[in-house]
């Protein structure tokens, strides 16, 4: 008499990691088997996808089922690829569901599953499901989320999403004893209001140094005593931008995804603008922590970075800003991975010319000028400095032109001037591109431009890399003219906005 085989049951179900704002495949293997009554997890992950066990046997228990009295072994392959995340909740639960046939096995191969548990059943939101709706329509699988971000996955075009606002739905949907209608996408995000530049009186050059920095891409520094405007100047950049074009539109949602910022699943049109406090760590600038989140160079990402009081900022985070700035990505590394993020960002600062804020005014600056100045400015490196485009000094306007001088020219004409020079850049560049990433060979000068900019390059001692970002400034001022070559008097305008801070020398 042959011996009775041990009861052994499999089951697969499909979901992701992240590494940065890339979806990584990860396979949810199911084995209920005989043995000691148990639930076991392996594949290295990590607390918050540990503890998905007490919440699954939870929201099991609240559709009145219990754990077979059986040997439960789940592994998250690949078993070397770190898991982080409630995220996992759905695809354990669900894995589970098939393995006890309460799920049908081979239709749960067919979808990826991303979703929190609570531990009534419910499903509640989590980060990342723009890019794993993204990856699971590259592999050909549907799709079940959360019901409140249905909208969101639905931007991933010809997918089966299922939505569910709790466990027993999509158990009653598989079973047929209901139907999840297909979400319609989430629709795009309106931008919050953004205040006109007709409100700024006076300060011509600061508002010209806006429109070429808005034009071009180009980071901006603003110099000045306290009151004098700088934060003014710095909230109206974004008004003067144009909407991003639908590449850039998904790539900044993605990376809002990931953050668990995309509000209701919508995409964003409108260039993010990130001002981060000047408390703020080297982490939280650039990326990392114990999930390698998302910095702000990263939220930032094809907008707008203000950073207010420049120097109050920790040394070593400013200086983890070079490269960024550099590359257009942050890399964030740890012992088990290296996470890249995208972080083409603009940066605007702000900052008084020294401590007191009064160097330029001998009634009110403080004792140790200029001396003070000195020291508050070195808090910034040379290489940080190096990779700003325009400086300038903001003046504070006068109590007779606050009160009678006529209202600046409003933020719609200036708009529509810079929208017309990022045309002239996507016909050169491609769409989405603009000067401040433009390769210094392809850009055009008279020979009179060319022998200022060389001069200029010797007399003021710039480096190569002010070189190109001089011509790129360049660049931007002819585009702003129409012009189709930068002139001697585009390289003159670019060259007087990069001098040295006041008190620097």
């Amino acid at each position: 008499m042959s011996a009775r085989r041990p009861f052994h049951v499999m089951a697969t179900v499909n979901t992701f990691a992240f590494a940065g704002i890339e979806a990584v495949p990860v396979e949810v293997q199911v084995q209920i088997s005989a043995g000691t009554p148990a639930l076991l997890l392996v594949g290295l992950a990590d607390k918050a996808v540990a503890e998905a066990k007490e919440r699954v046997r939870a929201a099991l228990a609240a559709m009145g089922l219990s754990l077979p009295p059986r040997r439960v072994l789940i592994n998250l392959r690949p078993a070397d690829l770190l898991k982080e995340g409630s995220h996992f909740d759905l695809p354990l639960a669900l894995g589970l569901l098939a393995a006890m046939d309460v799920l049908p096995r081979e239709q749960m191969r067919e979808y990826a599953a991303l979703g929190e548990l609570s531990l009534d059943g419910s499903l509640t939101p989590v980060a990342g499901v723009l890019p794993a709706a993204l990856g699971a329509s590259a592999r050909d699988l549907g799709l079940i989320c959360p019901a409140a971000q249905g909208g969101e996955a639905a931007w991933a075009g010809r997918i089966t999403v299922l939505a569910a606002p709790d466990l027993l739905a999509l158990v009653n949907h598989f079973q047929g004893r209901q139907v999840l209608s297909p979400p319609d996408s989430a629709g795009l995000a309106e931008g919050a209001r953004e205040p006109d530049l007709a409100e700024v009186k006076g300060m011509e050059m600061p508002r010209r140094a806006l429109e070429i920095a808005a034009a071009g891409g180009h980071n901006l520094l603003l110099v000045g005593p306290p009151g004098a405007g700088k934060s003014m100047l710095a909230a109206r950049l974004p008004g003067l931008l144009p909407d991003l074009v639908p590449a850039a539109a998904l790539e900044v949602s993605m990376v809002h995804s990931v953050a668990g910022l995309l509000t209701g699943g919508r995409l964003l049109k409108r260039p993010p603008f990130r001002e981060p406090h000047h408390s703020a760590s080297q982490a939280a600038l650039t990326g990392g922590g114990h999930r390698a989140r998302p910095g702000e160079v990263s939220l930032a990402h094809r907008g707008v970075l203000f950073l207010d009081e420049l120097p109050e900022f920790p040394r070593p985070a400013l200086d983890s800003l070079r490269q960024p700035m550099e590359t257009g990505r942050t890399t964030v590394s740890r012992a088990t991975a290296h996470v890249t993020y995208p972080a083409r960002f603009q940066l605007v600062a702000a900052m008084n010319p020294c401590r007191c804020g009064w160097l330029d005014d001998a009634g009110r600056a403080c004792g140790r000028a200029p001396r003070c100045a000195e020291d508050y400015q070195n808090r910034i490196s040379g290489p940080v400095l190096d990779r700003i485009d325009l400086t300038v000094a903001v003046q504070p306007a006068s109590a007779a032109e606050l009160a009678h001088a006529p209202p600046g020219e409003a933020s719609a004409p200036v708009a529509a001037r810079v929208a017309a020079a990022r045309q002239c850049q996507t016909a050169r560049l491609g769409a989405g591109l603009t000067n401040a990433e433009a390769d210094p060979a392809t850009i055009r000068l008279t020979p009179d431009a060319q022998r200022l900019l060389e001069q200029a390059m010797e007399r003021l001692r710039l480096s190569p890399r002010g070189y190109t970002r001089v011509l790129r400034v360049g660049r931007t001022i002819a585009d702003l003219a129409g012009e189709a070559v930068v002139g001697r008097v585009h390289v003159a305008e670019a060259l007087s906005f990069r001098h040295r801070l006041p008190g620097r020398g």
